[in-house]
């Protein structure tokens, strides 16, 4: 994976996705030191565990609905919505329906590769 580090193309025919919890499945896309970009396939009722971490995180819905808690907010949310988590947020989030989520972190998330 680290040799897509700073690299103008990547393949998704090309990516290896690893699990990332049950039901859920994490394929780190393009990166570089300033950013990445991650998307995460859910199965219904996949849970994306409470957490959080030093990034600022956006968070695209392509597709599904998600019961998303950022801090003491939650709220559900399905294809087309975005989602800002600031840096140490606490956020996590349940897949009520199958989808995709599409992050994009900066700096980029370095547990990740």
């Amino acid at each position: 994976m680290e040799e897509r580090k700073g690299n103008n193309w990547c393949f998704h025919d090309t990516i290896e996705g690893v699990p990332a919890g049950p039901g859920v499945v994490r394929n780190v896309l393009a990166y570089c030191d300033e950013l990445m970009c991650v998307e995460n396939v859910f199965e219904t009722g996949a849970i994306g565990a409470m957490h959080h971490h030093p990034h600022t995180q956006i968070t695209y819905v392509a597709s599904g609905r998600f019961r998303f808690t950022i801090g003491d907010v939650t709220k559900e949310v399905k294809a087309g919505d975005t989602l800002l988590k600031q840096n140490d947020i606490v956020h996590g989030c349940e897949c009520l329906e199958a989808g995709i989520l599409v992050d994009f972190f900066t700096p980029m998330r370095e547990d990740f590769v």
